[in-house]
């Protein structure tokens, strides 16, 4: 200590950047329900007495500061970003112009660029054939490798997602692993034995039981116009043959055109309109002037019967959110051999929903897949309570990393990580005196 200093003064530093620091490594510098409407989770709080405690009483400082990051992927993310800021310094970055979809055959100047790009990146590439300037099969087959670990469409075309995507700094590489720590210093540090994880970053889900990997999915999520929020919620049960009932922004916004144009258009795809939301009472179409409806303002109820063409597929899971989302099966499986899987209003679409469903039950309650499959194949709508709550969580991370801190990267479709790295450079424990 310098002479003159106030040792009552150093204290009270020393002991502000102690909570400041334990604080923000365990549970988080973002408050994240402020920076994002479109997240609602239960974060976790740090008590200031409880970490001084703590600190007070531990025998190794060193091993308790160590002890308080989340465990799981984090380490190997912080690995990942001590590698992706090393490079920073190293690496060249070679941007690529935009112009008009570079498909494979083509001949284009930006075709050594690209080359060099994908150096940059670390990729192999093939050896360049005859013609400098052709974008040949065998290069379009490095980009089809690289779209599919970003979760693009892999076509080999390099359109303007492509691009964006080839054009990432470093930078802004570094922002996402950051984003992605922070985002895991949200969650409880422990998920459980019993839960059911969905990254909307890479469209997946895993149901993990007993500690251990049971099932996993490829999932559809929302648009970056109608993303799918982060939440934490629990899952009781599903439903078979649900009907579907079209929120008002979507009836306003997609089907009143329709009506406007031919207001038997929708029966004839399975729908009835009600003329209000608290009772049954049918509407003909017909009878409505759909010109004098406003889109923002629609009156009626439209609900999907069940069947074949139902949005919500076979079976429903329904789960308590403020945002009216759900997962569900889907009429449109064939989405899911697109890369980019977000075509949804916002709810969760699964594949092989029965699938999932036997790992929940696991032979419990006498449940049979099959007999649930005769259900479904009879029309009959179903309620199914598994033997246990399953707990959920609804995620973005868009950066893992292995134990040796190799990272895969997702672009930042919603944009959410910028957002978090915004947020981040002011201490929560210093600006926590409000809730």
């Amino acid at each position: 200590m310098a002479p003159g200093a106030d040792p009552a003064a150093a204290e009270a530093l020393l002991t502000a950047a102690f909570v400041s620091y334990a604080s923000d490594v365990s549970t988080g510098r973002v408050r994240a329900n402020r920076i994002d409407k479109e997240i609602s989770i239960d974060q976790r709080k740090a008590d200031r007495a409880d970490l001084l405690k703590a600190a007070a009483e531990a025998t190794d400082f060193a091993g308790y500061l160590a002890s308080l990051p989340p465990k799981g992927d984090y380490p190997g993310l912080q690995k990942a970003l001590a590698v992706w800021r090393d490079k920073r310094s190293k690496s060249a970055f070679t941007p690529l112009p935009d112009g008009v979809a570079l498909k494979p055959g083509m001949v284009d100047v930006r075709v050594p660029l690209l080359r060099k790009r994908l150096a940059e990146l670390e990729l192999k590439l093939p050896d360049p054939g005859p013609v400098a300037d052709q974008y040949d099969e065998p290069l379009a087959a490095v980009v089809k490798s690289y779209q599919e670990t970003k979760g693009l469409t892999v076509d080999g075309v390099i359109g303007a997602k492509t691009i964006r995507s080839l054009n990432t700094t470093i930078d802004e590489r570094i922002d996402q692993i950051v984003a992605n720590l922070e985002r895991r210093r949200w969650l409880p540090e422990d998920l459980g034995s019993r839960y059911v994880f969905v990254n909307t970053g890479d469209y997946s889900m895993v149901f993990v039981d007993g500690g251990k990997v049971a099932f996993q999915s490829l999932v559809i999520v929302g648009t970056p116009k109608d993303p799918t929020p982060e939440i934490q919620s629990v899952m009781r049960g599903f439903q078979t043959n649900p009907f579907w009932t079209v929120p008002q922004s979507i009836a306003g916004e997609e089907y009143l055109p329709l009506l406007r144009r031919d207001p038997s258009a929708l029966t004839a795809a399975g729908f009835r309109i009600f003329e209000n939301w608290s009772d049954d009472t049918e509407l003909d179409p017909n009878t409505v002037d759909w010109s004098s409806i406003h889109p923002k303002a629609f009156p009626y109820r439209i609900r999907q019967n069940s069947g074949a063409s139902n949005a919500l597929g076979y079976i429903f899971f329904p789960f308590a959110n403020k945002y009216g989302i759900y997962m569900h099966d889907t009429a449109s499986r064939w989405l899911f051999t697109e890369g980019s899987r977000n075509f949804s209003h916002g709810c969760i679409r699964l594949l092989n929903p029965l699938d999932f469903v036997e790992k929940v039950f696991n032979g419990k309650n006498g449940f049979s897949k099959e007999r649930v499959r005769q259900v479904i194949d009879s029309g009959q709508q179903a309620h199914y309570t598994f033997p246990e709550p399953v707990t959920l969580y609804v995620t973005y991370r868009t950066v893992t990393a292995d134990a040796g801190g190799v990272a895969t990267f997702r672009d930042d479709v919603y944009g959410r990580d910028r957002l978090v790295v915004k947020a981040m450079p002011k201490s929560l424990a210093l600006t926590a005196s409000s809730p």
